[in-house]
């Protein structure tokens, strides 16, 4: 069985959530969604957990995060290209996302990313980069002294 990510999010509403990251890209795994909690696969291994609040606090003692002001976590996932930055993009922010609250990461013909962040403010960073080139690129420049 290959090695599996399952990120945990609180919500404050897990039914908008869902249709959020359903529209970003993102499959709801019914096997695995009730009132409380939605399982969205976003590849065979990785999904995240959207939960409601009180569930969330069903697996910590810790308080819930302000994701408006207080970030703990960014969120990373990867897409296959520049326009697939953009495309998924495009699909965040008419489901009502906030775009680039972190800065655009514009890396020449390498490495290219955005952010969004969703509708409970967790910050999801999208990114395409060609392995090769950045390792090219990166060791092209000159030892920091």
């Amino acid at each position: 069985m290959a090695k599996m990510i399952f990120v945990n999010l609180p919500v404050a509403d897990v039914a908008k959530a869902r249709r959020f990251y359903e529209a970003v890209g993102a499959t709801a795994d019914t096997r695995f969604c009730t009132d409380d909690t939605a399982m969205m696969a976003f590849s065979d291994t990785i999904t995240f957990m959207l939960m409601s609040h009180q569930r969330f606090n069903d697996f910590t003692t810790k308080s819930v995060a302000d994701t408006r002001s207080t970030a703990q976590v960014l969120l990373c996932l990867s897409e296959d290209s520049r326009d697939g930055v953009e495309a998924t993009m495009t699909k965040a922010i008419t489901a009502g996302a906030k775009a680039d609250p972190t800065p655009r990461q514009e890396m020449g013909d390498f490495m290219y990313g955005r952010s969004f962040e969703d509708l409970d403010g967790h910050i999801v960073e999208l990114v395409w980069m060609d392995v090769d080139a950045a390792m090219a690129a990166w060791s092209a420049e000159p030892a920091a002294a």
